[in-house]
This record gives C-alpha cells, structure tokens and sequence, in this order.
C-alpha cells in the first residue's frame, strides 16, 4: 500500500526497522527474560552461525549501494546507476534465499535439529528468586528446571484444524490489508502536522506495533527454555526480510514504476551494520543470559532515540 502511494522512505525505513526489531528488540527481550528465570540457555550455535552469515551478507547488499551513492560528486549521476545495483542485489538475494531454503529444509536439515530437551535441562542452572519474586511469581508456581508441567502440556496439546487455519489466515490477512489502507491514507498527515518523521515511524512505530504478536510469541517461548524456536523466529524472520521481503518490494517496485532502490541513508546503514556485528558476536557461544538481552534492549533504544532526533525533511543530509 505504501509503495503504491509512493511512500518510498517509509517503505525503505520500515523494512529495515522490522530486522532491527527482530534482531535487537525481540531476540534482546527472549534472552532477557529468559535470563530471568534460567541463568544460562542453551541454543543451537551452528545454526546461529549460518543465521549471522546470512545476515551478514544481507548488510552488504545495503551497505553498497549506500557507499556507491557516496562516491559520486553530483548525486544525481548516481540515480540511473543506483537502480541497476538494486534491482541485480535483489534477484541475487532472491537467489540466495532459494539456496537457504533447499540447505534448510532438504540438504542440510539435520543442522536444525533443535537442541535435546535433556540436554537443556541438565546445562541450565537454577534462576535467580528475586527477578522472579519481583515479578509476583512464586518458585513453588514454577515449572521445574527446563521442564513443562504435565497439565501445561495437555493445554498445548489442543490445535485448531486445518481448514480452521487457513479460514483464520485469509480473514487476518483481509483485515490487515484493510488497516494498512487506513494507515497509509495517515501518514501524510501524520507526518506534515505531527511531530514525529518519516524515519521514525517507519524504523520504530510501524515494526514494533507489526512485531508485536511474534514479540510476544518468541519471549513465551523463551520463557520456556526453548531458545532454539525463540532464537528461530527473531534471527530467521530478519533472515527473512532481509532476503526475500526486501528483494521482492525492489522488484514490485520496478514493475509498479517505482524507483526503490537498496540505498539507504548513512544512518540506517550504520546503524543495521553494527546492530548485526553485535548480534553476531553474542550468539557465537550457544548460551545467553539476561545481561546479553538487556544490551540488546539498550542498543535498540539508543537507536530508536537517534531516530526521534533525525533531521527532517530539507534538513537532511544527501547521503
């Protein structure tokens, strides 16, 4: 809907804050309150490794269209240019994604293969009292260490069928698509006579209210013990954005006229880099606590604060 109105910064901003989201808000919050009940949790590395790497080339695609644009002393002689390198970045994303896919599910299937219960249950140690006092939570109305009381499973056993799921698919996807028409429509508005810009809204407001219900879902899980499925649905939905949603929006963006391209402003590009340096580097150990989600959280704020304080408008910087 954005892109058809012509929202391009919008469009541009939002997708990149959904992987910020998922990488720093959602994945910083699992471990936090993970951390809270279990001092340490344990998670596939190997898989994480693959996810950074993925992630890691993701950036580059953004990164060079972003540092091609820099290079030229007149900006306009860029745009031409800046339109192929997207539009090529994107078809080899797209590509890569489809080799992802094939080593995920096919080829190389067995290196997803979550972390055994038991072996969750003998690494993790006991959590600290006081968070979990402080959060009104007795230990004697937790579930032992790793373990899931038998009355939890039985209520997890239940799922709806299958015609139910796609009926409740397509009826969700109906009325997001209407409230995305609403939003849309007020965004000119929002933007013109509010005080909050374009980059905020979309690389802070619009992920965090889209997120909220995978944020929900990832920090449950977390809360018990399953850090393979939390880690999954943050790193693997950034994965997934990065490599596929982004790619996809460039290339209906050229067969709707668009011009969306890859390049980013200096800021968002700095700040994705070094939100994806940071995540690499906490996850390479296979075990996370609640000071590696509370540094998270922080990263994600201090993002969210340069963004309120971006420039606007004329104000803004070239590059």
């Amino acid at each position: 809907m954005a892109l058809k109105e012509g929202h391009l910064r919008i469009v541009q901003s939002s997708l990149l804050g959904s992987i910020l989201a998922n990488l720093l808000l959602i994945l910083g919050m699992s471990f936090l309150i993970g951390g809270l009940r279990y001092r340490e949790q344990l998670y596939n590395s190997t898989v994480t490794h693959m996810s950074a790497s993925l992630m890691g080339l993701a950036v580059l695609s953004l990164l060079i269209p972003t540092v091609f644009y820099a290079s030229f002393k007149r900006p306009l002689d860029a745009e031409g240019k800046l339109l192929a390198i997207s539009r090529g970045s994107a078809a080899i994303l797209l590509l890569v994604y489809a080799l992802y896919l094939v080593f995920q599910f096919k080829s190389h299937a067995y290196i997803y293969t979550s972390t055994p219960q038991h072996v969750v249950d003998e690494e993790s140690r006991p959590g600290y009292d006081d968070p979990i006092e402080m959060l009104g939570i007795s230990r004697c109305a937790r579930s032992p260490p790793g373990g899931t009381s038998p009355s939890l499973l039985r209520a997890e056993s239940h799922s709806i069928g299958r015609f139910s799921s796609v009926l409740l698919l397509f009826v969700s996807t109906a009325l997001v698509a209407v409230c995305a028409q609403f939003m849309v429509k007020s965004l000119d508005n929002l933007v013109k006579k509010g005080p909050l810009g374009e980059l905020f809204i979309g690389l802070i407001i619009l992920p965090v209210l889209g997120n909220a219900a995978e944020h929900f879902t990832a920090v449950k899980i977390a809360w018990k013990n399953n850090m393979d499925l939390a880690i999954g649905i943050a790193i693997g939905s950034s994965i997934q954005i990065a490599l596929f949603v982004t790619p996809v929006v460039v290339l209906i963006g050229w067969a709707v006229g668009k011009e969306l391209t890859l390049h980013f402003h200096l800021f968002e590009s700095v700040v994705l880099f070094l939100a994806a340096y940071v995540v690499n580097f906490l996850v390479l150990d296979g075990r996370s606590n609640y000071l590696e989600g509370s540094l998270l959280c922080a990263a994600y704020v201090m993002i969210g604060i340069g963004a309120y304080f971006y420039p606007k408008g004329q104000d803004q910087s070239s590059i």
